[in-house]
């Protein structure tokens, strides 16, 4: 009769204990076990990190980090870690974080606009993702890489259309420019290369004197007639007489693109430069900005019409006056002079 009940005792403690140690495998598995306030808090796991930095960058949104840490052990993460961008919703329990670390790795958008530069694009994508801006310039001025894509020192610049696209964080610089290759490839498809072909003009031309409508105008409505006008004069193989071309090439000279020029000189006109489109006619060896979408297409869709001059309409700001002759140009051009001059701008 002892013996039983010494038996009975025994086995009570036992369902006790386990009924204690299945509850706590529970709550660590399926508790929540979220700190922070928020809806969502972000982690981004960098692909040299190891679990001990993921530990270090969970330990202030937990609430029990030793319990995460027995989970993801458990489940094979702790030796697994993966890299990218991770988001933790409020309210989560360890099982839920742990399966979201190891396979819900978030894209990012990433968009970049009118870069001068390779340099200044590397800066603007490296603020997005994960590769660094030197890393990503090397893989954007890979020379085989230019050449084998087709692509040279003066018309790399055209291969990137600004847009907004979608990335994983962690994607590498190599794989980042490969990506932005098929996107210009896909972005010249069959009816943009019939438009461009109808034009006389290959996709890097298109690209480069696209660059010069998107700085001679902001407005999308007018850049099909400012198109219209610059291939009026590489018809007629007249100089195109660009401003922006000017000021561009006054940078690359000084090598400072952070030179801010308001008022193009008769002197800067001299710049000996092949995108100086006062000296050189024709259209520039390769753009001198990243074009919008829209400049593209203005002058793949540009207005039919005989106008061969334009200067800033200063009775409405952002527009121009166009002239078929050079008569014309100059009565339009007194009042935009008269206009600069009355704001003492002299550079």
């Amino acid at each position: 009769m002892y013996i039983k009940k010494i038996i009975l005792i025994v086995v009570l403690v036992g369902l006790v204990a386990g009924g204690i140690f299945a509850y706590n495998v529970y709550g660590a598995i399926f508790n929540p076990n979220t700190a922070f306030n928020n809806d969502e808090a972000t982690l981004f796991i960098g692909s040299e990190d190891h679990f001990e930095e993921v530990k270090n960058a969970l330990e202030p949104l937990l609430k029990d980090l030793d319990s995460f840490i027995q989970i993801a052990s458990k489940k094979g993460y702790s030796g697994n870690v993966k890299a990218g961008k991770y988001v933790i919703r409020k309210g989560m329990n360890n099982n839920d974080i742990v399966n979201a670390l190891r396979s819900r790795n978030i894209p990012v958008k990433v968009a970049f606009n009118n870069q001068e530069r390779l340099e200044n694009l590397a800066g603007r994508i490296a603020a997005q993702i994960e590769p660094d801006s030197l890393t990503l310039l090397k893989a954007f001025q890979d020379s085989e890489f230019l050449k084998e894509s087709g692509f040279n020192e003066d018309t790399k610049l055209a291969m990137y259309i600004p847009n907004s696209y979608e990335f994983f964080w962690n994607i590498s610089a190599t794989k980042f420019r490969d990506r932005m290759l098929k996107e210009y490839q896909r972005f010249w498809n069959t009816e943009r290369m019939a438009k461009a072909k109808a034009l006389r003009l290959d996709p890097i031309e298109v690209v480069s004197l696209a660059a010069i409508v998107h700085k001679e105008t902001a407005k999308v409505d007018e850049r099909p007639r400012v198109a219209g006008l610059y291939l009026n004069r590489v018809r007629k193989r007249m100089l195109l007489q660009a401003d922006p071309t000017v000021i561009y090439s006054l940078k690359k000279n000084q090598n400072n693109f952070d030179l801010v020029i308001k008022r193009v000189l008769l002197k800067d006109l001299k710049i000996d430069s092949p995108y100086n489109t006062y000296k050189y006619t024709g259209i520039p060896p390769g753009p001198i900005t990243m074009p919008d979408i829209s400049a593209v297409d203005a002058v793949l869709g540009s207005e039919n019409h005989d106008y061969l001059y334009m200067v800033a309409n200063v009775e409405n700001f952002g527009y121009h006056k166009f002239a078929k002759t050079l008569a014309q140009h100059n009565q339009n051009k007194v009042q935009y002079i008269r206009w600069i001059n009355a704001q003492k701008i002299n550079r």
